[in-house]
């Protein structure tokens, strides 16, 4: 991550006079009130974040970052000690002579803490998400400080500025181990001790690592009239150490910049993001949840960064056995979000397969690394290195594992990417090859069954059980296979192995069934417990092979899901998540809303919930994966776009009689704005960015306006009820609405029940 070039800070300049120069005299950041005229910016400082009391640890603090460096800030171990946990999702051991979890596991860095003369008494806090900062008081029985901090957008910095009572800054470095202890082996040792040392006024810790290079936290502070501004920084450097150099250097830069110049920056990159789409809805406690979650999302990735480990680019004090990247779902669950609210910016999973996808070959059994196969083993790295001799199973009673799926469907997330944006380049360059590689790995192990199918022999269902012709991975080969016959077509490719894929397509096993259990586990093995992985569910969702608009694929849908969904005791928050987004595509909205509320509510099951900041524990573990999730389950209900048909308000509750909008993207490359107005359907904008045909199930009664962005009539034709097709080419809009009706095109904050209380402690009432 790049300082600031002198273009850019002469651009921030112009944003300073906005500020009031308020961020360098400590002023807490702007609320609602400045904004009234503004819904985009309205609706995201409706949904900032507030502490009324001190919060104690990860589970309950306020949380930065910039997909780079990760911050959270709860109590220190002494009552007048404020702590501020560092993290950085790039620092790691590089000891790849174990498997990632322990030779490439992420680090614990330290913590900054901030020791005041008095107890902290009480606090009064609010995460401003429009602004990415974190503001207000903190009370000591020897006074007040006010504050204000952030990650900078484009640094890796952390800028405080305080104002009051004095207090002085500290750093307390963590052990350089990997706290993970499964298949820890005998002869691992910790990285060597840190250093700490100054550089002028610059303090510093340095951390060395066995492998070579290392990392090193640097933190000034300085003072300008009554206010003291701190600058605090991680660098790490591999194979070279230019850790400490980089880390001091960039500490001297933020010291020697008008902070105001800085947060110009910042700022402008937040209020950017938040204007690439909005969401309203009149539950205001999941309104503001949705818009956290996309702040968090862009807080823990981007496409020029890692892609998410378990914890984001936040690592919880006292770690786990989580410390690398896991692909068996995790990952795969995370990022759908970021096409279906806009966000290709934070799409580091198209980035990762572009950039690293010759690692995959690493996690290909030895005998079976021909060039021509690709698989994907967990934990791995966030450049998909698995480290050690890890690799995924070789199909067979003795040989198998989970993983054998994990790659196709992590390029599942290609084809979403690609589909949301029509870019040919991400089809050519990154889903197309590498998908046939990974395909290539189940090649060869598909055998031909007396009855003519091609089977496959044992793998195993993740977290579940063994089976022959597992519906889990039969489901993602028939996906591939499906996806690089079409794939080969739409890129005019004469692909010799074309033929091949096209069998499997055609004569891969169906799954095997109950009456009652619908699809089972695989051959002979039915879903005999309650299941939180909904593996044998993804031709359901998200692969989208059985359709509700298809008759004769309601029943198995719904036989299915309805065994599955029986029993729910060892269900996590992605499960719950899972069961809203399939009941929104089963036509089933008040469900759909049941099992999103059970999540958001914090219901505790299987010793897992959401915690007070909307981040999730499973046990004490942070997962990072189920909140996001869940805010894909809420546009699930809003917007769908599979198969060619675009739904606008498809599963939406009759709670909610009023909905809307903006900028939601969906396959197609369609841009969708829409609004529902006392419980119906108002109107719909598309715009077209690629020329792709427009199937659109609009839903409005009666007679219809078909017109184009200047109000024009747009030829159309009917499909269905409440269902038309558009002729819409490249850049183009066509606006629907009852006929005659003339409502303001415009995105609204929906009415709702405001009285609900902020996320955060002790939650105010707005």
């Amino acid at each position: 991550m790049g300082g600031l070039s002198r273009r850019s800070m002469l651009k921030a300049a112009a944003g300073t006079a906005a500020l009031g120069g308020l961020w360098a005299q400590g002023g807490a950041p702007a609320q609602a009130s400045q904004a009234s005229g503004d819904v985009h910016r309205r609706v995201v400082d409706d949904a900032r974040m507030v502490w009324k009391r001190l919060p104690e640890n990860w589970q309950e603090g306020p949380f930065l970052a910039n997909g780079f460096l990760g911050v959270q800030i709860y109590a220190g171990a002494q009552p007048n000690v404020l702590k501020v946990m560092l993290s950085h999702s790039r620092v790691q051991d590089q000891r790849g002579q174990w498997e990632a979890g322990i030779g490439y596991s992420r680090l614990p860095i330290g913590y900054l803490t901030l020791t005041f003369a008095g107890a902290i008494t009480a606090v009064d806090w609010h995460l401003d998400l429009y602004n990415a900062e974190l503001g207000g008081t903190i009370t000591t029985t020897q006074g007040s400080v006010r504050f204000s901090a952030l990650v900078h957008n484009d640094q890796d910095l952390l800028l405080v500025s305080l104002t009051g009572a004095s207090a002085e800054w500290g750093f307390t470095p963590l052990k350089s181990a990997t706290t993970r202890t499964i298949r820890k082996p005998p002869d691992y040792t910790a990285n060597p001790d840190p250093k700490l040392a100054s550089a002028g006024e610059v303090r510093y810790c340095e951390q060395p690592l066995h492998a070579g290079g290392g990392y090193t936290t640097a933190w000034r502070e300085r003072t300008i009239g009554t206010r003291r501004l701190l600058a605090a920084t991680v660098a790490y450097g591999f194979p070279e150490p230019t850790h400490t150099a980089e880390a001091i250097s960039r500490v001297h830069r933020a010291s020697a910049t008008n902070p105001d110049l800085l947060v110009a920056g910042h700022r402008r990159w937040w209020n950017a993001f938040y204007r690439r789409s909005f969401v309203s809805i009149p539950d205001k406690r999941i309104q503001r949840f949705y818009w956290i979650q996309l702040y968090k999302t862009a807080c823990a990735t981007r496409a020029n960064g890692p892609v998410v480990a378990e914890w984001g680019p936040w690592f919880p004090e006292v770690g786990n056995s989580w410390t690398a990247v896991w692909w068996n779902l995790n990952v795969q669950v995370t990022y759908p979000i970021v096409n279906s609210s806009n966000h290709p910016e934070l799409d580091a999973v198209t980035a990762t397969f572009r950039r690293d996808h010759a690692n995959l070959e690493l996690s290909v059994p030895p005998a079976y690394r021909d060039g021509d196969t690709y698989a994907l083993s967990h934990p791995g790295d966030w450049r998909l290195r698995p480290g050690g001799t890890r690799a995924v199973g070789i199909p067979g009673p003795a040989t198998k594992n989970d993983q054998t799926g994990n790659l196709i469907w992590g390029l599942h997330n290609v084809w979403l990417a690609y589909r949301h944006s029509m870019d040919v380049g991400v089809l050519r360059d990154v889903l197309y090859p590498t998908l046939a590689k990974a395909l290539n790995y189940y090649r060869h192990f598909l055998v031909t069954g007396p009855d003519g199918s091609l089977h496959l022999p044992m793998t195993r269902s993740p977290e579940y059980a063994d089976a022959a012709d597992c519906t889990y991975d039969l489901s993602l080969v028939r996906w591939a296979a499906r996806t690089l016959v079409a794939s080969a077509a739409k890129l005019r490719i004469d692909d010799p192995r074309v033929p091949a894929w096209r069998e499997i397509g055609e004569k891969l096993a169906a799954y095997h069934q109950d009456p009652v259990q619908g699809v089972l586990i695989g051959d002979g093995v039915p879903l005999a417990e309650s299941h939180r992985h909904f593996s044998h569910l993804l031709w359901l969702y998200p692969l989208r092979e059985k359709l509700w608009d298809r008759p004769g694929d309601r029943d198995i849908m719904r036989r299915t899901f309805a065994h599955w969904s029986s029993v729910q005791d060892k269900w996590h928050g992605y499960s719950f998540a899972a069961a809203s987004s399939m009941s929104s595509v089963m036509d089933a909205p008040e469900e759909a809303l049941r099992y999103l509320k059970i999540f958001v509510d914090g219901t505790v099951v299987a010793d897992t919930q959401l915690t007070p900041n909307t981040m999730y524990r499973e046990g004490a573990n942070l997962a990072i994966e189920s909140p996001i999730t869940a805010a894909q389950s809420v546009v699930d209900m809003l917007l769908q776009g599979a198969h060619g048909v675009l739904k606008v308000f498809p599963s939406v509750s009759s709670t909610w009689p009023d909905a809307s909008f903006e900028s939601l993207r969906a396959e197609g490359a369609f841009l969708v704005d829409a609004s529902r107005r006392n419980g119906a359907t108002e109107w719909i904008r598309v715009r077209s960015e690629a020329g792709e045909p427009l199937t659109l199930q609009h839903g409005i009664s009666g007679d219809i306006d078909v017109r184009d962005g200047r109000g024009r009539r747009l030829p159309w034709r009917a499909e269905g009820p409440g269902t038309i097709s558009i002729p819409l080419g490249r850049g183009g809009t066509a606006v629907v609405s009852r006929r005659g009706a003339r409502p303001a095109w415009e995105p609204r904050d929906v009415p709702g029940d405001r009285g609900t209380p902020a996320w955060g402690l002790d939650q105010e009432v707005r």
